[in-house]
């Protein structure tokens, strides 16, 4: 019999709490629960999960500081979705520079959530290998998992790195929206903004702090990464 995949939800919110643990229970998962940001970013640093089920409104350490602890501090790669009743595109993008792999607008229905947290537990990133993909003084070394530019080292989302892959594996073609929406979601893709936000977050920690601008977006809505010096 094959071991139940483990999910972690830190919510406040008691009924929203136990209808989801119910429900991902009945689904087959085995569900852990916090009702605060502190004791979610414990369980969240020491023990293993598939996916982690973060509302961004918590006492004692909101989601935004969690999920920042989480990426930064513990350097934990574990898939988040991110669950709010904001819905603004700045929200998002926040969501996604701190490490939230997902975002789910509340009131939302449970089959929705349980297809996200079903893509993002079978995602898998780039197989072990002694290839490095390259695109200028970008190095992505597939083996490690690791990415620096010009030296430094860039910790990036396990969404991010995906991108990142699949735009240095097409490199110097573009990359449609379609293509990458696919790669990451399947079938089941969530709102417009989700990717864009994503590539925001990318182009924030690869390109702003640098003079040569590395990742383009094409007015057919592709994304590539290329070096403009050749």
């Amino acid at each position: 019999m094959s071991q139940r995949k483990r999910l972690l939800v830190i919510e406040d919110h008691q009924d929203i709490a136990e209808m989801i643990v119910d429900y991902m229970s009945a689904k087959g998962f085995a569900v852990d629960f916090a009702a605060d940001g502190v004791t979610g970013l414990h369980l969240a640093v020491t023990q293993e999960f598939e996916v982690i089920i973060l509302d961004l409104s918590l006492p004692g350490l909101n989601g935004i500081e969690l999920c920042t602890q989480l990426r930064k501090v513990a350097k934990k790669s574990t898939p988040v979705i991110m669950l709010t009743a904001r819905d603004s595109l700045d929200d998002k993008i926040l969501g996604f520079e701190v490490g939230a792999d997902d975002y789910l607008v509340k009131p939302f229905a449970m089959r929705e959530l349980e297809v996200r947290v079903n893509a993002l537990s079978r995602r898998l990133g780039p197989e072990a290998t002694s290839e490095v993909l390259r695109c200028a003084d970008v190095y992505f070394d597939l083996e490690q998992m690791t990415v620096t530019r010009n030296g430094k080292a860039i910790g990036l989302t396990p969404t991010g790195y995906q991108i990142l892959a699949s735009l240095l594996r097409a490199s110097p073609a573009y990359v449609s929206r379609e293509t990458l929406e696919r790669e990451l979601w399947g079938e089941d893709r969530p709102d417009s903004d989700a990717l864009r936000s994503h590539i925001y977050a990318l182009r924030k920690v690869l390109d702003r702090p640098y003079e040569d601008k590395l990742i383009q977006h094409s007015t057919a809505g592709g994304y590539r990464i290329v070096d403009p010096t050749t």
